[in-house]
C-alpha cells in the first residue's frame, strides 16, 4: 500500500486525539477471490498451448546445450575444458573398470555407462561443472540387487561363469551369468522405452504392448523423469546434507567390507538381507586360511603406492595444475606384471577376463524382473537424483549461476533410461571427479564430450589390454577412493558440538545404512530427520518478555538483564506453530509460565463449593471460603490482562484455533483478559475461518502489529470479569 494511503487511513491527528488505547491500523487489500476453474483452466491453457515460440522455449527447456552452445567463447573456454575433460577420461578408465566390480558387471559394462552418461548429460544437463558417471554408492545398491536376482533365478555364484539358470528371457535365448547380471542392471536401471515389438506383431498386440509399457513407465526408476514432468524436483530439500553425509558413510563402510575379499583373493559369495555387514566379516575371519598370498601382496604394495600418493596430490593440489593419474599408473602396472608374471596360470589370482572392444547391439529388458525390483529402483532413483542435485546446486552457487532442479532430474534420469539399452547401470555425479573437473580448468560441460572421446578411444581399441589386471587391484582403487567418506568419523565430535540433531541423524542413517541394510538407512534417515523437526516444534516454551525501557523492544525475561515487566500486564511469547500435535502442549506451558492453570483453579473453586455446603458452622464455612477464593487474588493481584506474541505462530490449524478459544474461555471466567499481538495474515485469516472473533462474546477482530500497542491497549482496558477483548 503507498504510504499515502497509510497516512490517509491513520494520522497522528486521530492518534492525539483518541488516545493510546487505539492501535494503529493498517488498511487491508481486499483479495480477489478466483474461482478454481478459471485458475485451472488457465494454467491447463498455458501448458497445453501449441505454437511456434511455445515450442521453441519447451526444446530450448528441454536441452539446455541448445541456449548455452552458440554463446560459447571458443577461445577462453577451449584449452580448460579439453583439459578437465581429458584428465577426467583418463581417471575413469580404471575407476570404471573397478567400480563394475562392485556392481556384479563385467568391466566393459563400466565404460559404456561412464561414456553414454558423459554425452547425455552434456546435452541435457544445467550445471557446468558436475561430472555424471558411476558413483559407489549406487553401484553398491546395483550389485546387491544383481545379485539377489541371480541367486533367485538359479546361477550359484561368480566362482562359475558359465552356469546357465532357469532365466525367461523374452529378449533373447537363455544366457550365461555375466549376460543376465547386465540385463538385471538394465532393466533396474530403465525407466521408459519401447517394448520390443516384432515387425510383423498385429496392430491390436503392439497397442497392447504399448499399454503395458505405459504402466511400467509409471512404476519404475522412470519416476525420475516422471518427477520431472511434475515439477516437484523440489523433494531434495527434504533430504539434509547430515542425512546424506551419513547415507554415504554407511554405505561406504559396507562398499569397504564387501572388497575385503577380492584384496585377499578369496571366492566367497555376497552376503544378501539384513546385517550383511556383519555377516560378511564373519565369513571373511572364517575364510582366512584360503587368502590367495599372490593377490594379498599385490594389494598390499599398490595400497602402499596409491594411498600416499593420493595424499599428495590433495596436499598440492593447488599447485598442480592437474592431479596426477596414479591409479592408471598402478592399473598399468600391475597389467603387465600380472601378464609376463602369469599370476592367473601360476598363482590362481582372478582377473578381469576378456574385455572386448566396441559396442554390443542395443536390447531391451526383461519385462518379467520389473515387479521384483520396483522398490530397489525407487531408491535408487531417490539416492541419484539427491547426490546430482546436491553436488549441481552447490558449484552453482561456488561460481555464481544457476542450476533448474527439475531439469536436473529429466538429466539424470534419462542418462539412465538410454543408456539401459545399451547394457549400461545406474549413473549420477560423483563429488571425487567434479572436484577433479574444477580444479583442472572445467568452463562447460564440453569437457564432459572430451571425456566420452577419451573412453570411446580406450572402448574401440585398449580395452583388451587389460585382460590379466588383478581384480585386487580394482578393490584398491575402490578401497582408496573411499577415504574422503570415512573421514566423516572424524568430523563427528564438530558436528556434535555445532548441531546435536544433525549429529544425531548422521550417527543414525549411518549405522542404519552400514549394520541393517543400505536402502532402509535412507528411509530411516529421512524418518529421524522429520521426527526431529517434528520434536521442535513439541519442545517449544512459552517465555514471558519484558520491555527494554521505552524502546518498542520485548524479550525474554530469562535470557536478558534489565527488562521490565508491565503492570497489571503479562506478556508472553510461543515459539512455533500451534497445530493438532503441540497444542495441548502450548496450553500446557502458557499456564505454567502464567502460574494459573485455569482448569486447575476452577476445579478448586468446585471442590471449595462443595465443601462449603457440607459445613455446618456458619463462621467457620465463611472464613474458609474467603481464605480459598483468594488464593488467586493473594498470587495474581496485578494481573488482570495477557498479551501472547504470534509473531512466531507461523501457521494455525483447527485444533490450533480452538486451543487459542479455549484459553481465552478459560482465563475470561477468571477476570483475565486474553490478546493476540502481532499475527501474521495466514493466522489472521484462519483465526477468521475458525470462528475466533465473535463480537456477541467480547472477542473483537482488532489487529495490533506491535507489542507496544497491545500492551497499551490492555492497559486502558476495565479489569471487569468476563471482559475479553482479544486482539491481533
Amino acid at each position: 500500500m503507498p504510504i499515502e494511503e497509510v497516512c490517509d487511513s491513520v494520522s497522528a491527528e486521530d492518534d492525539a486525539k483518541k488516545g493510546p488505547d487505539v492501535p494503529f491500523l493498517l488498511e487491508e487489500r481486499v483479495k480477489e477471490k478466483v474461482p478454481w476453474k478459471e485458475v485451472l483452466k488457465k494454467k491447463v491453457g498455458k501448458k497445453c498451448s501449441c505454437s511456434s515460440a511455445r515450442v521453441k522455449a519447451l526444446l530450448i527447456d528441454s536441452i539446455p546445450i541448445i541456449k548455452w552452445l552458440p554463446r560459447y567463447q571458443f577461445k577462453d573456454w577451449i584449452i580448460g575444458d579439453a583439459m578437465s575433460g581429458l584428465i577426467v577420461g583418463i581417471l575413469l578408465v580404471p575407476q570404471s573398470i573397478a567400480y563394475s566390480l562392485l556392481a556384479e558387471q563385467d568391466p566393459i559394462y563400466g565404460l559404456y555407462t561412464s561414456f553414454f552418461a558423459s554425452i547425455i548429460y552434456t546435452l541435457l544437463g544445467t550445471s557446468r561443472h558436475i561430472s555424471v558417471g558411476i558413483f559407489g554408492v549406487l553401484c553398491l545398491l546395483v550389485g546387491q540387487v544383481v545379485d539377489r536376482e541371480l541367486t533367485l533365478a538359479g546361477y550359484p555364484s561368480d566362482t562359475n561363469q558359465t552356469t546357465l539358470g532357469n532365466v525367461d528371457n523374452s529378449t533373447g535365448p537363455i544366457c550365461d551369468r555375466s549376460c543376465y547380471a547386465i540385463m538385471v542392471a538394465a532393466t533396474l536401471t530403465f525407466t521408459a522405452g519401447v517394448y520390443q515389438v516384432g515387425p510383423f506383431i498385429k496392430f491390436r498386440n503392439f497397442l497392447s504392448e504399448f499399454l503395458k509399457y505405459l504402466n511400467v513407465l509409471i512404476a519404475l526408476l522412470g519416476l525420475q523423469v516422471l518427477m520431472g514432468l511434475l515439477q516437484v524436483g523440489f523433494v531434495s530439500v527434504y533430504l539434509s546434507d547430515s542425512l546424506l553425509s551419513g547415507f554415504a558413510t554407511g554405505a561406504s563402510l559396507t562398499i569397504l567390507t564387501s572388497q575385503i575379499k577380492y584384496l585377499l583373493g578369496l571366492h566367497l559369495p555376497r552376503v544378501q538381507g539384513w546385517g550383511s555387514l556383519i555377516k560378511t566379516w564373519i565369513s571373511l575371519f572364517k575364510n582366512l586360511g584360503h587368502t590367495n598370498l599372490c593377490d594379498l601382496i599385490t594389494s598390499v604394495l599398490c595400497l602402499l603406492v596409491l594411498v600416499p600418493t593420493k595424499e599428495l596430490n590433495d596436499r598440492f593440489k593447488a599447485k598442480l595444475k592437474a592431479p596426477i593419474p596414479f591409479e592408471l599408473f598402478v592399473v598399468i602396472a600391475a597389467t603387465l606384471a600380472s601378464h609376463f608374471g602369469q599370476f592367473e596360470e601360476t598363482y590362481g589370482s582372478n582377473v578381469a577376463g576378456n574385455i572386448p572392444t566396441g559396442f554390443m547391439p542395443p536390447q531391451l529388458p526383461n519385462w518379467s524382473l520389473i515387479p521384483n525390483i520396483a522398490v530397489d529402483a525407487f531408491s535408487i532413483a531417490i539416492v541419484g537424483f539427491a547426490i546430482t542435485v546436491s553436488l549441481s546446486e552447490m558449484f552453482a552457487k561456488k561460481h555464481g549461476y544457476m542450476v533448474d532442479p527439475n531439469q536436473e532430474m529429466y538429466a539424470i534420469g534419462f542418462c539412465n533410461i538410454i543408456p539401459s539399452f545399451f547394457r549400461c547401470f545406474t549413473t549420477s555425479a560423483a563429488l571425487t571427479k567434479t572436484l577433479v573437473k574444477e580444479s583442472t580448468g572445467c568452463q562447460t560441460q564440453i569437457s564432459g564430450l572430451v571425456t566420452a572421446l577419451a573412453l570411446l578411444l580406450v572402448l574401440l581399441v585398449i580395452a583388451p589390454a587389460f585382460y590379466s589386471l588383478q581384480k585386487c587391484v580394482l578393490a584398491v582403487i575402490i578401497v582408496v577412493n573411499l577415504r574422503g567418506a570415512l573421514r566423516k568419523f572424524g568430523d563427528i565430535p564438530q558436528m556434535w558440538r555445532v548441531n546435536r540433531l544433525d549429529a544425531i541423524i548422521w550417527l543414525i542413517t549411518m549405522a542404519t545404512s552400514a549394520l541393517v541394510n543400505t536402502e532402509l538407512g535412507l528411509l530411516v534417515g529421512v524418518l529421524v530427520s522429520a521426527f526431529c523437526v517434528l520434536g521442535r516444534t513439541q519442545s517449544a516454551q512459552v517465555h514471558q518478555l519484558g520491555q527494554a525501557g521505552d524502546r518498542e523492544l520485548f524479550e525474554d525475561l530469562a535470557s536478558y538483564k534489565g527488562l521490565q515487566s508491565q503492570a497489571e500486564v503479562a506478556v508472553f511469547r510461543y515459539e512455533a506453530p500451534i497445530y493438532y500435535a503441540n497444542q495441548a502442549l502450548f496450553k500446557k506451558s502458557l499456564y505454567r509460565n502464567v502460574g494459573l492453570d485455569p482448569l486447575k483453579e476452577k476445579a478448586r473453586r468446585r471442590k471449595l463449593d462443595k465443601q462449603r455446603n457440607q459445613k455446618q458452622e456458619g463462621e467457620d464455612q465463611k472464613q474458609e471460603m474467603d481464605v480459598s477464593t483468594n488464593v488467586y487474588l493473594l498470587q495474581h493481584n496485578s494481573l488482570h490482562k495477557l498479551v501472547i506474541d504470534c509473531s512466531p505462530v507461523l501457521f494455525l490449524d483447527t485444533a490450533g484455533v480452538n486451543a487459542l478459544k479455549e484459553v481465552c474461555k478459560d482465563y475470561k471466567e477468571l477476570g483475565v483478559n486474553v490478546l493476540l499481538a502481532r499475527c501474521n495474515t495466514s493466522v489472521i485469516d484462519s483465526l477468521r475461518r475458525g470462528g475466533y472473533y465473535d463480537p456477541k462474546k467480547g472477542i473483537k477482530d482488532i489487529q495490533f502489529h506491535t507489542l507496544s500497542d497491545a500492551v497499551s491497549y490492555a492497559k486502558s482496558l476495565k479489569s471487569q470479569n468476563g471482559d475479553c477483548d482479544t486482539v491481533v
